[in-house]
Parts: structure tokens; C-alpha cells; sequence
């Protein structure tokens, strides 16, 4: 499972807003697999009507993580895609998951037209690839995740969340990976 760290926050110097953040959360991912895991840890605690932003490069595993989402949430992830060609995407599980990929925004003032709005409903999940492109348009609470290459299989993730319904689901997040660490910790003292 992806690992916590303890005060490194990823992006190049002079590009780290989130860095001191209170309630800002790291971690590592090895590979595709823990990131496809956190993603559906992400997708059993959405309750609905989350906001998540993803940034980062291209290959960081913006989509690996919204694959793991949708997972999580019930919905077939092999069914997950970059929506890169049409935008928005929607799965179904437990709960409605619309992935939003704003790579070809070519300017902020396009979004209103892209139908991502209609998605604000108060119980569908939004995961939005590339949120950078929104600009200030984007909803005030939303939980951002900033992935970043750390070596060629190592991704360092970061989980900074801005307002109470995504400091709510980071600490849902939060709890869980203390509770799945006692229980592997309790396995290893039963063995």
C-alpha cells in the first residue's frame, strides 16, 4: 500500500503552495497496483458529492487513481478511460462517478461549456484530471491530489484538501489506512 511521508511535498522549486498546508497528507505508490489500491480506498470513502482535482504530469497515474475510484465505488474499472476526446466520462457503482479530463481546455472560460456543472449535484462524485485547466472555476471544496514522478516507478502523492467536505473524506482516508495497518500488524502477530 502506498506509504505515508512526513513533510516532503512534490513539485519544483517555487511550485509548492500546498507544502505547508494544515491537514495536507503524503504518500508514496511503487507502482500502478498501489495506486489502483489507494484509488479504491479513496472510492469506499466517498459518501458523494466529492469534488477530487488530480494534477500532475502525463503517466503520473491520474487515471490509474480514478480507475481504483470507480472500483471503490462499485463501477466496472476496466470501463475506465481517459475521457481525453469528449471531456466527461461516467461510471456507476454505489454512487455516480463523473471523470472529468480537461487536457484539450484550451482556456478556463470553455468549462462552462463542457457540461461539468450539471454533474454538481450534491451526490455525484467528481474526479477531474488535469484540474489545473479550471482555473478559479473550480468548486471551493474539493479534495486536490498532486501526484508526482519521484524515480521511474515511484509516485509521491499529495493530498491536500480545501474546505470541510474534503477534510472530511481525507480523514475517512486517513483512518482507514490506520485501521488496515492494526490489521496487518495484528495477521503478522497471529502467524
Amino acid at each position: 500500500m502506498a506509504q505515508a511521508t512526513k513533510g516532503r511535498a512534490p513539485g519544483r522549486a517555487g511550485r509548492k503552495p500546498h507544502r505547508h498546508l494544515p491537514g495536507t497528507w503524503h504518500c508514496l505508490s511503487k507502482s500502478v497496483a498501489e495506486t489502483d489500491r489507494l484509488g479504491r480506498r479513496i472510492g469506499r470513502a466517498l459518501q458523494g458529492g466529492e469534488i477530487v482535482a488530480l494534477y500532475g504530469e502525463l503517466g503520473s497515474g491520474k487515471t490509474a487513481l480514478v480507475r481504483g475510484m470507480a472500483a471503490g465505488l462499485g463501477a466496472p474499472p476496466e470501463a475506465v478511460s481517459s475521457p481525453t476526446f469528449v471531456f466527461i466520462h461516467e461510471y456507476h457503482g454505489r454512487m455516480r462517478l463523473a471523470h472529468a479530463d480537461l487536457y484539450r481546455l484550451q482556456s478556463y472560460t470553455e468549462l462552462p461549456h463542457i457540461g461539468l456543472s450539471d454533474y454538481d449535484d450534491g451526490r455525484t462524485v467528481t474526479a477531474i484530471e488535469w484540474a489545473e485547466k479550471a482555473g478559479h472555476d473550480l468548486p471551493a471544496d474539493r479534495l486536490e491530489i498532486h501526484l508526482q514522478h519521484r524515480s521511474p516507478g515511484i509516485r509521491e502523492i499529495t493530498f491536500v484538501p480545501r474546505g470541510a467536505r474534503a477534510r472530511r473524506l481525507l480523514a475517512r482516508l486517513r483512518a482507514g489506512q490506520l485501521s488496515s495497518r492494526r490489521t496487518a500488524g495484528q495477521r503478522r502477530r497471529t502467524r
